[in-house]
């Protein structure tokens, strides 16, 4: 955590059982807060909970000027904003779905107004609505791959042409441009009861790899995150008891799942 970012209580974990108590605790190092990212803009969609929180607080406190996408959560996305700018950093909200593809546009528009470009674009909106495969409505289907593929393809082209548009800014970085899709792990572990977002990250991975080998030659990288578990509220059912906290480590050698910063 940046040194002047602000220390919050963590709800509290269930903790794991007796065979992993005798493990040494994990230690996050504390690290020099750099401004790697200064003069760069960034739009983080998905932002005002979980991953995106994270990840745009970590962008502004390493000096990118950042757009807070949200489409629920209107008060703790603006009071992202106010934490940022309390620390001397440039940050605004923008209500936008990204499974439409107007709201998308005027977005980029309203970051464009606000910053002059875009720097790097986080596709981190994403949702669950889960259901047996014979019991999940298309309503169901259609509204995850909307919101978590189809949202990422809207916001990246969107990118794409910005990037294309301004060209390389020698003065800020050596690329055009960044994309990071976040994705999951279920975009090659196969999740039963899940179909509509295993789906959604399997295309998402595949996504990216072909935009990638496509964008490469104008400078622009494109990436994706495939998060294993981590503790928000998308997946409280895997961690929510002792039990269930103690099924979920047996998957993972490490022995501790990720920790957002709340």
């Amino acid at each position: 955590m940046p040194p002047e970012a602000v220390s919050r209580p963590k709800p509290k974990m269930p903790h794991a059982q007796n065979n992993f108590t005798d493990l040494p605790k994990p230690v996050v190092p504390k690290t020099e807060n750099r401004k790697l990212l200064r003069g760069q803009k960034a739009i983080v969609t998905g932002a005002s909970s979980g991953i995106g929180r994270s990840i745009a607080l970590a962008l502004g406190h390493a000096g990118a000027d950042v757009c807070i996408n949200y489409v629920a959560g209107e008060d703790k996305a603006q009071a992202m904003v106010d934490e940022l700018r309390g620390h001397g950093h440039t940050a605004f909200a923008y209500r936008a779905d990204v499974s439409n593809e107007d709201d998308v546009a005027k977005m980029f528009q309203s970051v464009r107004d606000e910053f002059g470009t875009v720097d790097i674009l986080i596709n981190n909106a994403g949702l669950q609505q889960d259901a047996p495969i014979d019991q999940m409505t298309l309503a169901q289907w259609n509204k995850v791959i909307s919101v978590n593929l189809t949202g990422q393809f809207l916001c990246s082209r969107e990118a794409i042409r910005e990037f294309k548009r301004r060209g390389v800014r020698p003065e800020i970085s050596c690329c055009a441009g960044k994309i990071i899709c976040i994705s999951s792990v279920h975009e090659v572990i196969p999740w039963a009861g899940h179909v509509n977002y295993a789906a959604s990250k399997g295309g998402v991975m595949l996504m990216m790899k072909s935009m990638a080998q496509e964008v490469a030659p104008f400078r622009i990288r494109v990436n994706s995150i495939a998060p294993g578990a981590i503790r928000t509220p998308i997946n409280m059912q895997a961690w929510d008891t002792p039990e269930h906290y103690n099924e979920l480590l047996k998957l993972i050698p490490y022995k501790r799942i990720g920790e957002p910063e709340e």
